[in-house]
């Protein structure tokens, strides 16, 4: 099969990004030799016992994991029984880490990173009979493109690939012999190629075990033409603009101008990126920015039912060409229509124009949008009824138009972000679908003004900043594949499904994520060990073809005790919540809550009648899974799941889009965001890193009897940091931290604080691996809390 049949249609992603390659000598390694099958002779060989084998074959691992009974420490804490009804303190000191499978030791060492790719079971059952006794979810979460610091880059002649399933070669395959290697996926005997014979690190013959690619659960290949359908597209980036009298009120037009311009040498790509501006409000305006030109010129076409491209070749343009016409023009954008009465929206023709603008090469449409669209294809009325906030009905899109044009988009390669500024209701669940269906990203920032609502406003200049600098991947498709007997069913996230295992990706970013629900079809009775991989195949901002692979690995298990003790709280609560978003939009959000309910109740009755052997009554479970009850608990408090009509529709339907999309870290602590004490941090327990004292306070309860009038805490929602500061707090604390002289002169407003102490900003950099640029603080009045 050719590579290219792995991610048909392959679309690229983005730009190298200072990752370090791989030796000179990789990329020089052996000329490859014909490739032809070595003679049966060379196994039979006795003396072939001198290659030494890197991981033990199957049989081995089977006996050498002899489940969770070899380690007894494991399973007596995981499995530990907790009457949650008694015991009063269930959170860790600090933030819960993942669960690690239970392997052997070369193969943790190697194994895929949790903030990378998870499984809500760290030791998948043997069975479907053994999961449903379970009664927990089965499924994955995928953060594909993630910043990493380090990333082994790969450029070889060959990428070696199991010729059946197609699976890319991973530290969990097993070499029979030197020529021979078995897939971990399919089980298929696979021979080794000549060049990959040839180790680039030790620059030695005969050492396939050492490659990088053996070495590494994570890698990424320098792609050849073999994954090209069309020459890797430029990085082309076309920015729509509300420009109607609603978005010259709101006042975000300045803002972006001015974010623009800053980061205008920071937008990923190379030489040939290309930039493109359109406004819009009743009309639709294009921007000539073709070299040679004293000054942008405004091309309006007002025909929007009819939509058509005044100029193809001087709209999209060479931004090292024509950058000081770009830089003429978002300085004079705000002026242009600072004047208008314009009150219509036609967003619809807008972005039918962007798709017809962009289709030739593909790339990232950006639009900004402040009010319910009212003209054109595409127009919407206002659906929100107060007291039918979370009525099913009102969670669907009006229109189909948004997703027809989305999947057109991503046909051609264009990926939307949209960026909502609203302060009325501008029907969200519709507008959505752009980005939902085209693999773009959603910002939303209600009630936005630029005088009225300074903290919007600063979270919307932090997010764009990090939007327009983020590495980003063009024309992606990403395939999941798994071990035999395991199948996939649903996905969850941004992005258009090709084929049951292929997502398009028409643009990849490193803050989106991905969720999978699992099932297992077969019995895994003849396998010890599952295995996941990830395909993420993309172009890079400067026009290069790459193929990013994760590899996870997992123990296959036959008794419940061993499938609780690896249970991943923290996955199967997520997993659930997007489980949940999909109920509440195809049935009804009453259904999903109590669906919620019902996966706790299940599961601490299979636990109570199948694996705890205490007769005492309450609520019991196992250490593992202590903090689900508490997690379910708090989702159903989210925005996205909670009744009542206090929740404005919008606000409902983008909590709902950031729990498909957002990864594990940032969602729990929307979740269950982390509490802390900081007046009183000492250095007991500290952390020393680089001659830098780090304290490590304790993670506090979210209840109200661990606030005092004394204290002051810090509260980490994920997106949003609230600073309590109790009324009898020292006034050394506020001082040092506030730069203010004492309680009493705490502005009721303060957003904003300038630390002054050292020790505070070692607080920071330690806790809190969040992007700043997310985040805002609030500074909270503690009598007004505690009284």
């Amino acid at each position: 099969m050719p590579p290219s049949n792995d991610m048909s249609n392959q679309a690229p992603p983005y730009s190298s990004y200072g990752y370090p390659s791989m030796q000179p000598a990789y990329r020089q390694g052996p000329a490859s030799h014909t490739d032809s099958s070595p003679s049966q002779d060379l196994y039979s060989q006795s003396n072939y016992q001198q290659y030494s084998q890197p991981f033990p074959n199957l049989s081995q691992l089977s006996a050498a994991l002899g489940g969770l009974s070899g380690v007894p420490e494991l399973e007596v804490e995981s499995l530990r029984p907790v009457n949650l009804l008694q015991e009063r303190t269930l959170l860790p000191p600090r933030p819960l880490e993942a669960p690690e499978p239970n392997l052997t030791p070369d193969l943790k060492k190697v194994n895929c990173s949790p903030q990378t790719f998870r499984c809500t079971l760290t030791s998948i059952p043997q069975t479907q009979a053994l999961l449903n006794k379970a009664r927990l979810p089965l499924g994955l979460l995928l953060h594909p493109f993630r910043d990493l610091q380090q990333l082994p880059v790969i450029t070889s002649n060959t990428i070696v690939r199991c010729r059946s399933c197609r699976t890319y070669i991973n530290p969990f395959v097993t070499f029979l012999d030197q020529r021979r290697w078995k897939c971990n996926l399919c089980y298929r005997v696979n021979d080794v190629p000549d060049e990959f014979m040839y180790n680039p690190v030790s620059r030695s013959y005969g050492e396939p075990h050492r490659r990088p690619e053996v070495q590494n659960s994570t890698v990424e290949f320098i792609a050849s033409s073999d994954y090209m359908l069309r020459p890797p597209q430029p990085a082309a980036y076309l920015f729509v603009l509300d420009v109607s009298h609603n978005a010259v009120e709101a006042g975000y037009l300045k803002y972006f101008c001015e974010s623009l311009l800053e980061n205008l040498d920071r937008l990923p790509g190379d030489t040939r990126t290309r930039v493109g501006f359109l406004t819009f409000d009743s009309t639709i305006h294009f921007y000539n920015l073709q070299e040679g030109l004293s000054q942008p010129q405004m091309l309006v076409v007002s025909d929007i039912d009819d939509v058509f491209i005044p100029s193809h070749d001087s709209l999209m343009v060479n931004l090292k060409e024509s950058k000081e016409l770009v830089q003429d023009l978002l300085n004079s954008l705000p002026a242009m229509f600072s004047q208008t009465r314009e009150t219509h929206s036609a967003l619809g023709p807008a972005l039918q124009a962007a798709f017809k603008l962009m289709s030739p090469t593909g790339g990232r449409v950006t639009v900004f949008q402040t009010q319910l669209p009212t003209l054109g294809a595409g127009l919407l009325q206002s659906r929100e009824d107060p007291n039918q906030r979370s009525s099913t009905k009102h969670l669907g899109p009006a229109t189909d138009f948004y997703k027809k044009l989305a999947l057109d988009c991503s046909g051609q390669q264009i990926g939307v972000d949209l960026f909502l500024l609203s302060s009325q209701y501008a029907d969200l669940s519709s507008l959505a679908c752009i980005s939902k269906y085209s693999a773009g990203s959603i910002f939303y920032y209600p009630s936005f003004h630029y005088i009225h609502n300074p903290a919007q406003l600063e979270k919307f200049q932090k997010d764009l900043e990090r939007y327009l600098s983020r590495k980003i991947g063009f024309e992606a498709v990403m395939r999941i594949r798994c071990t035999k007997g395991l199948s996939i069913h649903t996905f969850h996230g941004n992005f258009f499904v090709r084929s049951t295992d292929l997502l398009s990706l028409a643009n990849v970013n490193p803050d989106s994520a991905f969720a999978v629900q699992m099932s297992i079809e077969d019995s895994l009775a003849d396998s010890s060990l599952a295995c996941f991989q990830a395909a993420l195949l993309y172009t890079s901002s400067k026009g290069k073809r790459r193929i990013r692979v994760h590899t996870l690995c997992l123990p296959v298990v036959n008794q419940l005790s061993d499938v609780y003790a690896g249970a991943d709280v923290q996955a199967i609560t997520c997993l659930l919540a997007n489980m949940a978003i999909d109920r509440s939009i195809s049935s009804s959000l009453s259904d999903a809550r109590d669906a919620l309910i019902n996966a706790v109740v299940d599961f601490v009755n299979s636990y109570k009648s199948n694996v705890s052997s205490l007769q005492q009554s309450g609520l019991v479970c196992p250490s593992a899974m202590r903090l689900f009850p508490l997690y379910i608990h708090a989702l159903l408090k989210q925005k996205a799941l909670r009744t009542g009509t206090s929740t404005r529709l919008d606000e409902r339907v983008f909590a709902m889009c950031e729990f498909k999309t957002q990864p594990l870290q940032q969602l729990m602590r929307m979740v269950h965001p982390d509490l802390y004490r900081l007046d009183n941090m000492s250095d007991q327990g500290a952390l020393h890193l680089n001659d830098t004292v780090v304290p490590q306070p304790h993670l506090l309860h979210l209840s109200a009897e661990r606030l005092s009038r004394d204290g002051a805490f810090l509260m980490d929602c994920g997106n949003v940091f609230y600073l309590w500061i109790g009324k009898c707090c020292s006034d050394m604390f506020i001082r040092d931290v506030l730069g203010i002289p004492n309680y009493a002169s705490i502005p009721p407003n303060m957003v904003k604080a300038t630390i002054v102490t050292f020790y505070w900003t070692t607080f920071f950099f330690f806790f809190f691996k969040l992007d700043l640029f997310k985040l805002s603080v609030q500074i909270l009045n503690a009598d007004l809390f505690l009284e």
